[in-house]
């Protein structure tokens, strides 16, 4: 489990984003994450809305039996169905999500690096200091980062589909998946600060586990910003890096 408290601080630290960039107008770091961001995210509006109902379709048509118990003349097992149907394609939806964060956080590792550096020695006071050689070595960080992350959640939505059948239990599961998500996203947004702390990579993992409150807060509010088209799409990557270098900062954990 995760503290509610963490996950509170992570929250707030999006309103202290908000302010920070205020106050040090830097609106120019927002552009270039926000538009990679938005072609990124179009794309996979096209891919789940095309693909997801052909997903459901082949898993009931695969499994024997299924079909012929969703034609049998009960309201109980067809609304059962139902709900199965419902969360079968919420964890599709957030197993495309999962595999476009990894694709955007690769992506968009050189300027999320810059971004958190940026921060930092903002709050310090100091000249950022950023080489070509360290954002060569932040993208390799994040593509071992991002790779055994997909690999570990893979594993548990595998889980979740086969959970997602038990009845009523099976509603859980979208819930799970994602926090889940947002687990896994604020992971890769507070990997920044422990690079530039020189922590390697299985110390990062420990640190985040001591406090995945952190993580899920800060990838809450970066999903939250995405019911919003356009404007939201465009503020969250840089806003989820600097309230993640912010949440560090203020509970000088690192």
């Amino acid at each position: 489990m995760f503290s509610l408290r963490e996950v509170i601080a992570a929250i707030q630290s999006y309103g202290k984003a908000h302010e920070f960039v205020l106050q040090h107008r830097h609106w120019r770091w927002i552009l270039v994450p926000g538009i990679v961001f938005c072609v990124l995210f179009f794309l996979l509006i096209f891919f789940v809305w095309g693909y997801s109902n052909d997903f459901v379709n082949y898993l009931f048509n695969a499994i024997p039996g299924l079909n012929w118990i969703q034609e049998a003349d009960s309201d109980w097992i067809r609304f059962f169905f139902l709900l199965t149907t419902f969360s079968l394609h919420s964890i599709f939806l957030l197993l495309y999500v999962a595999l476009f964060r990894t694709a955007f956080l690769i992506i968009g590792a050189p300027a999320f690096a810059y971004i958190s550096e940026k921060t930092a020695s903002t709050l310090h006071r100091k000249k950022a200091d950023v080489s070509a050689a360290e954002l060569k070595h932040d993208t390799l960080r994040s593509i071992r980062l991002c790779g055994r992350n997909l690999l570990y959640q893979a594993g548990c939505i595998l889980a979740l589909v086969l959970l997602s059948f038990v009845p009523i239990v099976g509603l859980l599961a979208p819930l799970i998946a994602f926090f889940m998500e947002c687990y896994f996203f604020g992971f890769s947004m507070l990997d920044y600060s422990c690079d530039r702390h020189h922590m390697e990579l299985p110390e990062t993992i420990d640190f985040v586990k001591t406090h995945k409150g952190i993580a899920v807060g800060n990838g809450l509010i970066f999903y939250l910003f995405l019911v919003v088209p356009i404007l939201g799409w465009m503020l969250a990557p840089a806003y989820a890096t600097i309230a993640g270098t912010l949440s560090l900062q203020d509970k000088r954990l690192i």
